[in-house]
């Protein structure tokens, strides 16, 4: 019998086709969805498919396939990407089928598709140098694989995108026997612009990890890796340059080295109110109308005052500058107020900001506040919240035709967790969150943003 494992992360859309595919096959006695923490529906269902539900140890696809190895019951295991709509109705059968024949202990996918520019410039650049014999492959980077449960617990499953290669050159390192099936015509998520770099990156971390032992491996070797990897970013960039790009940036202990509230209620001495409303209360809005109160009767200069005293990120005037030369359509979006990140906006030379709208009459603060509608739930929401950043970063995704895979966004709290996660790239920035930090991309520990400007291409 076979073992499908299909590692997931939101793919609520096409999961539930993948696995009723899956469980079609005569002989699939199970079918495990490994999760990596989806905040859409793919867990309820892939359940309803018929699927049996993993949460994965760690985020990442190496670590969700080898959770599915280790609980997997059969000897012969096929892995599915769960984000592909058009399999074949055998693909199951055409990737066991050698297994079952005992014709090979490891079967390699190759599909119809455009080819891979990490493929073509990176890896089969970098195996030609270093292990040729893995060019017989004509897609090296495939991650739809069967094999042979007593040789996949003899390989290192990385855990980015050097997963595959790695598994590749593990099973020709154990000489296992290998071969290699057409399963069609696929259309599957392309690799965003934003993570071809760090592919590469990850690609050849494998390769070279798996070459190091091989007794011609020289300096001369590295030398050359390191010229392949250098041009490989080069064309990246030099392809990136006219597409359209947008940064998000949190705003309290993200571009403010503080909390706007928090210094607010120790300049207006509200300090014990503020405390007791935190302790009280946790719905979002009810947060933000109750704290609003409490700056009834302060007058714009007061409050931009304070603003002014609250210390920048030292470099954010410099990266922004930056990152508008390179393309990007930079912004705001903060739970806080507008009056705070308009201000922020007008000084930094900001393209928009986005935060409660707290109402002033005569100039002075009336103590009530707005939420805007962007902030709000709908059917095209990704998360269930009532009110979300990720909701207001869908709507400027509309606005400005940009994909979602073309935004970064930066924050620090759990506020920021689903704006981040949904984002092309996800940073957590200086946070103590731990949801934030390992649903990101990137984290960076230090109070500066020029760290950003390296993927920021």
């Amino acid at each position: 019998m076979i073992s499908v494992i299909i590692p997931t992360i939101n793919e609520e859309k096409t999961i539930a086709q993948v696995v009723s595919l899956a469980r079609k096959s005569k002989n699939v006695g199970e079918v495990i969805v490994i999760d990596d923490k989806s905040l859409d529906r793919t867990i309820e269902t892939a359940k309803e498919a018929g699927a049996s539900i993993i949460t994965s140890t760690k985020i990442g696809k190496g670590a969700s396939m080898k959770d599915g190895l280790l609980v997997a019951r059969n000897e012969i295991i096929v892995y599915l990407d769960g984000d592909i709509s058009n399999y074949a109705d055998d693909v199951v059968e055409k990737m066991a089928e050698p297994l079952i024949r005992d014709e090979a202990d490891f079967v390699k996918s190759t599909f119809g598709r455009e080819a891979g520019r990490v493929t073509e410039l990176v890896a089969k650049p970098l195996l030609s140098l270093l292990m040729p014999e893995a060019l017989r492959f004509s897609q090296p980077l495939s991650g739809i694989i069967a094999g042979r449960k007593s040789f996949l617990e003899k390989v290192e499953f990385e855990n980015d995108y050097g997963v595959d290669i790695g598994i590749l050159l593990d099973m020709l390192k154990i000489k296992a026997r290998i071969k290699e099936v057409h399963i069609g015509r696929l259309e599957n998520k392309m690799k965003q612009w934003r993570e071809l770099g760090r592919m590469s990156r990850e690609v050849s971390r494998a390769i070279l990890k798996r070459s190091q032992a091989n007794p011609d491996f020289s300096l001369d070797s590295l030398g050359t890796i390191n010229i392949i990897r250098d041009q490989m970013e080069l064309a990246i960039k030099e392809s990136l340059a006219p597409l359209k790009k947008m940064i998000i940036f949190d705003m309290d202990n993200t571009i403010l080295q503080g909390r706007f509230v928090y210094e607010a209620a120790k300049e207006f001495n509200f300090e014990k109110e503020l405390v007791k409303i935190l302790a009280t209360n946790s719905d979002s809005w009810l947060l933000t109308k109750l704290i609003a109160q409490n700056l009834k009767g302060l007058n714009i200069a007061q409050i931009l005052a304070l603003v002014d005293k609250i210390p920048l990120v030292s470099d954010t005037l410099e990266v922004i500058s930056e990152l508008k030369k390179r393309g990007y359509i930079v912004g705001i979006i903060s739970d806080s107020y507008d009056v705070v990140a308009q201000h922020l906006k007008n000084k930094l030379g900001i393209d928009f900001s986005i935060a409660n709208e707290l109402e002033f009459s005569n100039s002075i603060a009336t103590g009530e506040v707005k939420v805007p509608s962007h902030f709000i739930h709908t059917d095209e929401s990704r998360c269930a919240h009532n009110f979300c950043k990720s909701n207001v970063m869908l709507k400027l995704a509309a606005k400005y035709e940009i994909p979602l895979g073309n935004i970064i966004a930066v924050g620090d709290s759990e506020n920021d967790v689903c704006m981040v996660r949904f984002a092309g790239i996800g940073i957590a920035f200086c946070s103590n969150n731990f949801v934030l930090n390992n649903v990101a991309d990137y984290k960076i520990d230090t109070k500066a943003f020029k760290n950003i400007l390296e993927f920021a291409v």
